[in-house]
């Protein structure tokens, strides 16, 4: 199905690599990392990355497990897990701040989404909400296996789409002794109420339109898809949002990565559109950290949220001054901020 300009989640990775440039190039990593400082190389008493596959439900998911400088694995570490925005991979955002994690001394993993990224699933692109947080609760089982984990010091860490399902995550998994956001993006609300709940008065239209694709799955096994538009630079340009224009050259230009697109199933919507983030916030008891940018457009998501979290003593909403929703993703100076935060609250509370 064709959405608005309006409409229109981002755009697929794929579609610009024969024309676009990346600053960030997959191709020049020998782990397809695509942000500044990535690991190239695996080095004797520095920060090394672990690209490692693991089963989920009959599904093979593929993450990264980053190991601290100098690891032992007969020590004990605490350990981070790391949700990736919607539409993203682990090599993107979540991949740097697993290994700035890292570098302070965390066990982390982060790992593509079930029916996305590398990970295994068909059809390609579901994105429902109850796999996501699975994918969150598989993550956790992983690195509670792995050598040198302390198993009572888990954190988690969820950036963007990944910050909602986290907190989904953490509501019931109480393996996670302290939960932090970054940019948080409460994907039910969005998809039913249109981003900053511009488009309530059409829900009941698109809840059609996503009951119809499922019919058609059915009938005739093709799968429509959503989220996906082919726009001009211009056409990006007067998009409406900064998390749009942004995001646009997020993931097409400076951070390509050809396993990410934020494209998904229609059929999907069935299940985001009766889904939110922000429900039974109360069940949160654990340390809180939900970080964002004063210049954000998503700010309302993690405000709205962080409101209702009345079950923790323990909570701060952090905000990093001057910055953007995809800005928290890569521009030093939010990153470190947000990073310095990060450090501070995990060494405090896991």
């Amino acid at each position: 199905m064709k959405f608005s300009v309006l409409n229109a989640m981002l755009i697929t990775a794929m579609a610009g690599f024969s024309t676009v440039t990346s600053a960030a190039d997959y191709r020049q990593n020998s782990f397809t990392l695509v942000y500044d400082g990535a690991i190239k190389e695996n080095i004797a008493g520095k920060v090394n990355i672990h690209p490692v596959k693991y089963d989920l439900h009959g599904l093979q998911i593929t993450a990264n497990v980053y190991t601290p400088a100098n690891y032992d694995p007969a020590k004990k570490y605490p350990a981070i897990v790391v949700a990736h925005p919607n539409g993203g991979v682990k090599e993107q955002v979540a991949g740097l701040y697993a290994q700035r994690l890292a570098e302070h001394g965390y066990i982390t993993i982060t790992a593509d989404a079930a029916y996305q990224g590398a990970s295994g699933g068909m059809p390609r692109s579901v994105d429902i909400p109850s796999n996501r947080i699975e994918d969150i609760h598989g993550m956790a089982d992983y690195i509670s296996q792995y050598p040198g984990v302390d198993t009572s010091r888990i954190g988690l860490l969820g950036i963007c789409g990944g910050g909602g399902y986290s907190i989904k995550a953490a509501q019931t998994d109480k393996r996670f002794k302290a939960l932090a956001t970054l940019s948080m993006f409460n994907s039910g609300r969005v998809r039913r109420n249109g981003y900053e709940d511009s488009q309530i008065s059409t829900i009941q239209q698109r809840l059609q339109v996503a009951t119809d694709a499922r019919a058609k799955e059915v009938a005739t096994g093709k799968i429509e898809y959503s989220g996906d538009a082919d726009l001009s630079d211009e056409q990006i340009a007067k998009l409406p949002y900064d998390l749009y224009r942004q995001g646009y050259e997020y993931y097409w230009k400076t951070h390509a990565h050809p396993n990410s697109t934020f494209k998904y199933t229609t059929s999907s919507l069935l299940d985001l559109m009766r889904w939110d983030a922000e429900s039974n916030m109360d069940l949160i008891n654990q340390p809180l950290l939900m970080m964002a940018g004063t210049k954000a457009d998503s700010l309302y998501m993690t405000q709205s949220a962080f409101a209702k979290a009345t079950g923790t003593n323990n909570k701060e909403l952090y905000l990093i001054n001057g910055a953007t929703h995809i800005e928290t993703y890569w521009v030093p100076q939010y990153v470190d901020q947000a990073m310095s935060k990060l450090d501070i609250f995990f060494d405090k509370n896991i």
